[in-house]
Parts: structure tokens; sequence; C-alpha cells
């Protein structure tokens, strides 16, 4: 049975992976992180959409039968005008229901430039429940910091309260972390936020989503299979393979340097 393909703009997309494999052990992975391009964030819709399709056509070139846009920018950006001969999923969809199932009604999203400009969780949210208050703010220096592995530096807490702030002011009670390399500061952020707000990421609600998808499909590997996860980025550095390692709890992991063209 082939794998799953999951991509990201970075190697934050792993925490996705990381849910994958606890929630789907029989399942095998490709995962690419287009590395050399990141942050895909700031980066016009245009741009992200042709870095999608071209992340795709080299997963579907791994022989994958689903696919996973494991990218918050690329499943508000990209996900509506891509089309493929298996399954996709997306983590918008998925994070805005968990969140609007956790909030007493006051949502805040925090994301890249380009998911807040596109409004995809604040409109996945009030589809679920018109009623909500969401309130959306860019982070746009999270993502370097994140790769820069700075998690919990004292930097990135002034930064977060910075950020943050206004959210925490206004009165919101939920969170969602709308990019996939926030979670890797989810201590950092709660403590910024307090405990009175609760976080939300999209990775454990895909990964149950894709889990029901496959069964529903009949792509669903037998138990028992066989597994075989391979690890790509577009550009590699010994920092991306320590970072690997720590999201996926796995000191056996290796990277593959791939170009995608």
């Amino acid at each position: 049975m082939s794998a799953i393909g999951v991509f990201d703009s970075g190697i934050g997309g792993l925490t996705v992976v990381a849910e994958l494999r606890r929630r789907l052990p029989d399942e095998s992975i490709v995962y690419l992180g287009d590395t050399a391009r990141l942050p895909y964030g700031s980066k016009s819709p245009e741009t992200v959409t042709s870095y999608t399709r071209k992340n795709v056509a080299f997963l579907l070139g791994r022989g994958v039968k689903a696919v996973v846009v494991a990218c918050n920018t690329a499943s508000a950006l990209a996900l509506p005008h891509l089309t493929a001969p298996v399954p996709v999923w997306g983590v918008i969809e998925p994070g805005a229901r968990r969140a609007a199932a956790a909030t007493a009604g006051h949502v805040g999203v925090i994301a890249t430039e380009s998911t807040v400009r596109s409004d995809a969780y604040a409109a996945a949210l009030r589809r679920i429940d018109a009623r909500l208050r969401v309130d959306s703010r860019p982070c746009p220096l999270f993502v370097p910091l994140v790769e820069e592995g700075w998690h919990d530096d004292p930097v990135t807490e002034q930064v977060a309260a910075r950020y943050l702030g206004p959210l925490v002011a206004g009165g919101i009670d939920t969170l969602v972390l709308g990019c996939t390399h926030y979670p890797l500061l989810r201590p950092l952020l709660q403590r910024v936020v307090g405990p009175g707000v609760t976080l939300v990421d999209s990775a454990a609600s895909t990964a149950d989503e894709v889990a029901r998808g496959l069964a529903a499909a009949g792509l669903a590997a037998a138990p028992g299979a066989a597994v075989e996860h391979r690890l790509y980025v577009t550009d590699a550095s010994a920092g991306f393979a320590t970072f690997a390692r720590r999201i996926l709890a796995d000191e056996s992991v290796r990277l593959e340097w791939v170009e995608v063209v």
C-alpha cells in the first residue's frame, strides 16, 4: 500500500506528521519541506499556488495515495484551486471545527500575513457558527524564530507578548495557532495568553480527518503493514535535522535533499 504525502513550506508541518504517526501507526508517510522557499506567508497567492502545485506533483511522483497540505498558507490560498487524482486534505477546516467546539464565543487567530489576509479561518469559523466573534492577527516573525530554534527564548516571548497583547486585551477565550510552526511555541504562547485561553492547533484534528477519509475510501493500510517514512527538504541543514528529530521524538530521522522545480 502506498504512502500518505504531506508537505509544508518548512519543517513545521512535521507537527502534523507526528500526529499522523500517532493516529495511523500502520501508514507510511512521505514528507516534503520546501525549506528553500520558506516562508510562504509573505508571498503572493499566485506564488503560493505555483509552489503548492509543484509540491503536490513531487509527492504524486513518489506514488502517494493521498496528500495532506500541512501548510496553513497553502491551505488558505492554493487548496481551493488544486486538483489531484488522490484525496487531498488541508489543515484549516479541521482546526476551525476544533476551535468552534472549544470556544465560548470569542476566537483569536494568529497566522502568517497571507493566511490572515485570506480570511480563511474566520470564514470557516463563521460557516460553523455565524455568531462567533473572530479576531485575527498576523505574526510574521514566529516562523523564522521557530526555524532558528528559539522556541523558549526571551526575545521570542517579547515578540509574542507584543503580537498577542491586543487579542488578550480584547477578551479572546480561544486562540487558533494558524501555522504549523506555531505549536512548537505552545508552552511560551500559553504563558503569554494565560491559562484562561484555550490553544488550538489543527494537527490532531487533521490526523483524525485523514484517518476517517482513508477508511471511507478503502485506502487505509492493513494492520501490521510494513512502514517506511521518507522526509525530503529542498534546503538541508544540520539544524533542520535536529529540529525534525525533536518534533518527531525520533533520533533515527534522516532528511534527504531534493530539488522541486
